[in-house]
């Protein structure tokens, strides 16, 4: 377990939240990337593998929280877009 490692966790999971707000409130993605999600989703999911297969510690419920987020706004992202094309 690594203190630096949780600060990143903490740090980058403190700013899901209000992105998750915004995808719900605006109906809107905005300048949102799936790439950019599906991308930060395969890491969080490699830090998982990562304390799974080498270094098991209370550290991986930082990354399967932060990965839940990422699947709700992932979530967000494709109901909006069904928003976006219903309104056009």
């Amino acid at each position: 377990m690594s203190v630096f490692e949780i600060i990143m966790l903490a740090c980058f999971g403190a700013a899901w939240p209000f992105s998750i707000y915004k995808s719900y409130k605006t109906k809107d993605n905005g300048s949102k990337s799936a790439v950019f999600l599906y991308i930060v989703i395969a890491g969080y999911l490699s830090g998982i593998i990562h304390k799974v297969k080498y270094s098991f510690d209370f550290v991986i419920y930082l990354y399967l929280f932060n990965a839940l987020m990422v699947c709700i706004d992932i979530a967000l992202y494709h109901r909006n877009l069904g928003y976006s094309n219903n309104h056009e």
